[in-house]
């Protein structure tokens, strides 16, 4: 059974090295610690105790943007990720949001599947957002109500 406790200081070493083995371009250590100290919702996805995942989201007024959602590469493609979006809808409606917005790669397409999915619609794009092997690649804005 998975469960989303909050994301604490001493759970940073795992997340960071995680993150490492999910991303071609991973968030640092330093990027979590800024995120906790300046207050961003940041939880993990626990499963009978191992950490399977985690997200971070920045709240302003009555929207949220998801910074960073990401599951283990070995349980990708299992419904995790669906079960943490899920939660997130949940706390973020708690904290009177009425609108998610994010970034994804225009190369990730099972991210975007993932969004799509669950409600999310393209509404613009941000140039040379993303660092990338060849220089810098855009990023696809999805938004979904609350």
């Amino acid at each position: 059974m998975l469960h989303y406790p909050a994301m604490t200081a001493a759970d940073l070493d795992a997340v960071a090295e995680a993150e490492q083995r999910i991303h071609p371009f991973p968030w640092t250590r330093g990027n979590f610690v800024d995120s906790l100290a300046a207050g961003h919702g940041a939880w993990l996805a626990l499963e009978d105790g191992r950490m399977i995942g985690y997200a971070v989201m920045l709240q302003v007024m009555d929207e949220v943007h998801l910074l960073n959602i990401s599951v283990q590469p070995e349980l990708q493609r299992s419904g995790r990720g669906s079960a943490l979006l899920i939660q997130l809808f949940d706390l973020a409606r708690r904290r009177a949001a009425t609108r998610m917005l994010l970034e994804v790669r225009p190369g990730n397409v099972s991210g975007q599947a993932l969004y799509k999915r669950h409600g999310f619609v393209e509404i613009g794009r941000r140039h040379d957002y993303y660092p990338a092997h060849e220089g810098r690649e855009d990023a696809i804005v999805m938004a979904r109500d609350l």
